[in-house]
């Protein structure tokens, strides 16, 4: 077996070029006798650059590969996001009881010693107060559109957990820019033609403008035509429209009503006939976007729809139609190509896993990387944790849907019927009936949301756990209940700490654009 010593990443965008900048850093292309990268990407080929919405992994990513976060902000238009508001996810809008919950970034607080609260929080020891906002501080900051760190933290450091918002277009040329100076070579040129060897793997990519491009290890960024891995390796592609519905997106950006308005330091998630609508603001704009299923509504409605929740803003705009894969390649390393980004899978954007499952893979390739050229022991790490990673965020995603007590279109009943949820939901949601969730549920290193994420989602969601099983075992009903009044009276004192939101980010380009000066 020959050493790995050149790879050629096919495609840019965020997918191409975070692999890059990650595997740039981690195999220290520059230096002598390193492993060499190179990016091919066409001039003629745009990227999706919708998702706006990030994980709070990705400020450890953005450390790792060396961008710090005012250059970020600056040069991607970028926001921050301390989660997701839900709006009418639960009940239509105008029904009776509370027409939103909040999926908060932040854990749960426990002080050392303390008890955990959600047991305390399902018997009463908060009051009617939701757990999202009984449990932190987050809710209450984010809802007042005020920050998550203060202008004195350093680069990717706060008291409230974060991710972003930002242009991905613009995210992409920052990595573009950035990948080279770690030693990423980049050619603009269109594939036309792959070819494979006499045992099935790739040999070479033929390009229209560059010539034959051939590499040790492929990386396959193509997107949703998945060029390498899907069209060349026939990778089959599960498609799970049986389980998540929606396939399709309309997207539009829209001036915000005044330069001076409050950005929401969260997106907000609105569920309507036959989908959601996100709406996400930037510094200088909104990306708003209403996500469907075809089969339950049309594109002209869903552009009824779009217009119908952004308003007046809309008017003289035309969206953007994007149809969306739903699914993903259960083997998504084949011989000597990985698939990394859409032509890897895609899982809708709800709680924003497309740039979470791209760093993942790019993790898992620089860290198991098979320098010594034995491919299948890595490739076959390499599936088996992605494949799960991937079911473990389609039940998450789930779990959003099948809980809804909207009964009002077939959209949201189809959602609830138990057909359409994975068996290993059913099985946790069984259990969960008898007990909250519990870390051991999880097996963290095959997890992209942290137990917390389930158990504000399950409960904002009212889904109802029984713990007369459990009260013996939980004595420190008094401590919890002190510690629930803690967090209401420190919510006014992090209000009055933390900036406004668009404060903290006008900070921040003042601070990038100084150091672009600089």
């Amino acid at each position: 077996m020959a050493p790995i010593r050149n790879i050629l990443i096919v495609g840019g965008g965020t997918a191409g070029w975070l692999a890059a900048c990650f595997l740039a850093k981690m195999l220290g292309a520059k230096a002598d006798g390193a492993v060499q990268i190179t990016l091919v990407e066409s001039p003629e080929i745009g990227i999706i650059g919708v998702g706006e919405g990030t994980f709070p992994s990705i400020r450890g990513t953005l450390s790792l590969i060396g961008i710090d976060e005012a250059r970020f902000i600056r040069e991607c238009n970028a926001t921050f996001k301390q989660g997701v508001r839900f709006n009418h996810w639960v009940r239509p809008a105008g029904a009776p009881g509370p027409d939103h919950y909040f999926h908060p970034f932040s854990q749960p607080s426990q002080r050392p010693g303390g008890p955990e609260l959600l047991p305390y929080w399902l018997m009463g020891a908060a009051g009617n107060v939701p757990f999202a906002a009984a449990a932190t501080l987050q809710k209450h900051v984010a809802d007042m559109s005020h920050g998550p760190k203060r202008v004195t933290d350093g680069d990717f450091l706060g008291p409230l957990n974060y991710a972003y918002h930002f242009d991905a277009g613009r995210f992409a040329a920052l990595l573009c820019t950035h990948a080279q100076t770690l030693g990423v070579r980049r050619v603009e040129a269109t594939v036309e033609d792959v070819t494979l060897d006499g045992e099935g793997a790739i040999d070479s990519v033929v390009t229209r403008e560059a010539g034959v491009l051939r590499g040790d290890l492929y990386i396959d960024c193509t997107g949703f035509r998945a060029r390498l891995i899907g069209e060349a390796l026939g990778s089959p592609f599960r498609n799970i429209s049986d389980t998540l519905f929606v396939d399709r997106a309309l997207a539009m950006q829209v001036p915000y009503e005044r330069p001076d308005a409050p950005i929401p330091s969260y997106t907000i998630s609105t569920a309507h006939e036959a989908g959601w609508t996100w709406d996400i603001g930037l510094h200088e704009r909104r990306g708003i976007g209403y996500v469907y299923s075809s089969r339950h509504t049309s594109d002209e409605r869903a552009d009824e729809v779009l217009r119908g929740y952004i308003g007046k803003a809309s008017e003289g705009r035309t969206p953007r139609l994007l149809k969306l894969n739903v699914g993903y390649r259960e083997t998504q390393w084949v011989k000597n190509c990985v698939a990394i980004g859409l032509s890897s899978g895609f899982l809708e954007p709800l709680e924003s896993s497309g740039i979470g499952l791209i760093e993942a893979a790019t993790y898992l390739v620089g860290f198991l990387f098979p320098h010594d050229g034995n491919l299948a022991p890595v490739a076959k790490t390499f599936n088996a944790q992605m494949k799960a990673r991937y079911e473990r965020i389609v039940d998450f995603i789930k779990l959003h849907y099948c809980l809804t007590q909207r009964r009002d279109n077939a959209f949201w009943i189809e959602n609830a019927d138990p057909a359409t949820i994975p068996e290993s939901l059913r099985d946790q949601l069984a259990m969960w009936r008898a007990r909250p969730p519990h870390r051991l549920d999880f097996v963290t290193d095959l997890e992209m949301y942290p137990p917390s994420s389930w158990q504000y989602v399950l409960y904002g969601m009212e889904f109802a756990t029984t713990l007369h099983a459990n009260r013996a075992a939980l004595p420190e009903l008094d401590a919890a209940k002190r510690e629930f009044q803690t967090i209401a009276q420190l919510c006014h004192h992090a209000v009055k700490d933390l900036p406004p939101h668009r404060a903290l980010v006008d900070h921040y380009l003042r601070r990038g654009e100084g150091l672009r000066r600089a």
